[in-house]
């Protein structure tokens, strides 16, 4: 080592070694080195650094070397604490150990218990005397090619409302139609877990799917209405029986509607997701890749408060979902025979909302008492060819069909 530096005038050293259990290697050990270099480095002409590499599945290991590191000498060290895919970077300075990991679960629960579980094994592994530290990024999961099993789906479309009780679900029902009507295959997802209610609106209630045999399996075939296939929660419950599940219930029963189901080809599946930003918003939007949503509000403050908040977590980074645009429902009234709009929930807030987060804005959708009555009786209003609010769900539905 001196004949090294000195030779070739070297004035900064890295040394890397690493320590097995089971072999041994020719050569001096890392605390050989580290006792060597003790012992020689009086002059301070040469800076050295001595490094270890640990193997993760033997924690022994890397305990042993982060103990041989001190004794005295210069440190640089990049250690693997654990076999995993997810950590990123890792970086030993002065007793503090900075870990760099990736998740692809947003939620500050998910990522607080991730935290313990990984500072909680560090210290018991290796030492609680370092002051360890914990960077935990959060990345858009890695969807495989095929693995969503839906791939004769060519477009699905999330429509979203932070805030219930503004018209998605009815809205959703008369875009799907207004699909159907320009010559797409249609279906449409109930994922509204909780509060189902496609069955009523497509006058289905009581109707079951039938089992079907695809390739060897057995799946569920979704009930046809008005030529749009529908899946829907509320196919199996009663309509006086509440849905009282925890997160994990609602997503396995997800997962049937979705994957456990012979949707067979469509131009676009469209969800129906439940309000708010949860549990399940995050199951689908992990498991299936979603080519865009969008986003039903009123103009009124208290419901706009939540649908910005919808339209920031499809633009999380880890998520990065397109917002194809804003709708605003119950926009405004008008009396019979009485052109004067009024404006009972307020005015162009939807409009001002996708100005502020520079999306489009793709109409408004009036209070009318047939939209709510076509809906109740099971046949949603855009069906209808004359009417004048089918025409407006039809422009609403344009910036979805240029997709295909």
């Amino acid at each position: 080592m001196e004949e090294t530096y000195t030779k070739y005038e070297i004035d900064n050293l890295i040394i890397v070694g690493g320590e097995s259990s089971k072999k041994k290697y020719p050569g001096p050990t890392v605390n050989e080195t580290l006792d060597a270099i003790n012992k020689n480095l009086n002059d301070n002409s040469c800076n050295i650094l001595c490094g270890g590499i640990s193997i993760p599945s033997r924690s022994n290991e890397s305990k042993n070397l982060i103990d041989k590191s001190f004794h005295g000498s210069e440190f640089f060290t990049t250690q693997v604490i654990y076999d995993s895919d997810n950590v990123i970077n890792i970086n030993h300075f002065d007793g503090e150990i900075i870990i760099d990991i990736k998740s692809t679960n947003p939620t500050l629960k998910h990522k607080k218990e991730l935290e313990n579980k990984i500072l909680d094994n560090l210290k018991k592994s290796y030492s609680e005397d370092y002051n360890y530290k914990l960077n935990i990024n959060i990345v858009k999961p890695t969807i495989p090619q095929n693995a969503n099993r839906l791939d004769n789906i060519k477009n699905i479309i999330a429509i979203s409302s932070a805030k219930g009780g503004v018209g998605k679900s009815t809205l959703t029902a008369n875009i799907a139609c207004s699909l159907k009507k320009m010559g797409f295959k249609v279906g449409v997802l109930d994922a509204d877990i909780y509060g189902p209610s496609m069955h009523i609106m497509f006058d289905l209630v009581g109707s079951k799917p039938l089992a079907v045999n695809v390739d060897g399996k057995s799946k569920m075939s979704p009930i046809e209405s008005y030529g749009i296939k529908i899946l829907s929660i509320g196919f199996f419950t009663n309509m006086d029986q509440a849905v009282v599940w925890r997160g994990p219930m609602a997503s396995k029963a997800l997962n049937q509607l979705i994957f456990d189901a012979d949707w067979g080809e469509l131009d676009f599946l469209l969800v129906d997701l439940p309000p708010g930003t949860g549990d399940i918003h995050l199951s689908i939007m992990q498991k299936i890749s979603i080519n865009g949503a969008l986003i039903i509000s009123t103009p009124q403050i208290v419901a706009l408060a939540d649908a910005r908040k919808g339209v920031s977590m499809y633009q999380q980074e880890n998520i990065n979902i397109p917002v194809l645009g804003i709708v605003e429902n119950m926009a405004y009234y008008q009396l019979p025979n009485d052109d004067t709009k009024h404006y009972i929930f307020g005015k162009d807030g939807a409009k001002n909302l996708a100005e502020d987060f520079k999306i489009p804005f793709l109409g408004e959708i009036p209070i009318i008492q047939q939209i709510r009555e076509s809906a109740d009786v099971g046949r949603p209003l855009s069906i209808d060819e004359d009417s004048a609010t089918a025409v407006s769900y039809t422009h609403l539905t344009l910036p979805t069909s240029d997709l295909v």
